[in-house]
């Protein structure tokens, strides 16, 4: 089944807002300077991929990017609920049950 292109525009619209959005989280901050410090280590070798600094850098850099992966994997599964939700939701339910108490008190 294709989805309709305005629709796959604001999924990848959303997908690129919580990605910006985790980059900047607080607590993934500690993980990305430990990166960065393994990488800059990872630099000071002459055969990168023969030192013991470059898979130092290799498992903080997967595990950083798992992190990341995580967070979105979470928000776009809540994101799914609301849209799922939203969309199994009767729009005339509240309204319906507001007109029939309203009627109901004018009685």
């Amino acid at each position: 089944m294709e989805f309709p292109s305005w629709f796959q525009s604001a999924i990848q619209e959303r997908l690129d807002e919580v990605s910006v959005r985790i980059q900047f989280q607080p607590d993934l901050r500690k993980y990305r300077l430990e990166e960065k410090g393994a990488l800059e280590a990872l630099f000071s070798c002459e055969k990168m991929t023969q030192c013991p600094e470059y898979t130092e850098w290799e498992d903080k850099h997967h595990y950083c990017r798992g992190l990341e992966n995580e967070r979105l994997y979470l928000q776009g599964m809540r994101d799914g609920a609301r849209l799922a939700i939203a969309l199994m939701s009767d729009p005339f339910a509240e309204q319906g049950g507001a007109n029939s108490d309203k009627s109901k008190s004018e009685q």
